[in-house]
């Protein structure tokens, strides 16, 4: 698919953020982060910043490639995420699949889980279905 060529030239925000993609389908993304010192607020625990980026991240990558055929990307316009439980290091565990999708737009879900499979952070993200040529 054509948007797994757009991750090699991700901006340094979000290859900074460390979301390593591993699957991406119109209705599932999966992916993982390794979480450590470079993702820690100054108190030594995970920012959810990272969290937040993460759910961006692999929602719009989904929601862009279910409307891909049709010359549109998905962008979004309202991203809210939970923080569960804090951590400081290891790996976690990038879930993302649809709960809706529109013609106009798109509404996805998020769960980050850690080694145990126990949750870490979910989020909810709309999107909006635009032309991706402007």
């Amino acid at each position: 698919m054509k948007l797994s060529g757009e991750l090699e030239s991700a901006s340094a925000f979000l290859q900074g953020a460390g979301l390593n993609v591993t699957s991406i389908t119109p209705t599932l993304v999966e992916g993982f982060i390794v979480l450590g010192a470079e993702s820690h607020t100054p108190w030594g625990i995970v920012h959810g910043g990272v969290y937040t980026t993460a759910v961006e991240s692999a929602a719009s990558l989904g929601a862009s490639a279910a409307v891909e055929d049709r010359g549109q990307i998905a962008v979004g316009v309202t991203n809210v995420t939970n923080f569960l439980r804090p951590m400081r290091n290891g790996r976690v565990n990038v879930r993302a699949e649809p709960i809706q999708q529109g013609r106009t737009q798109q509404l996805w879900n998020v769960d980050i889980t850690d080694e145990n499979g126990r949750l870490v952070a979910t989020g909810q993200l709309r999107l909006q279905n635009v032309e991706a040529d402007g």
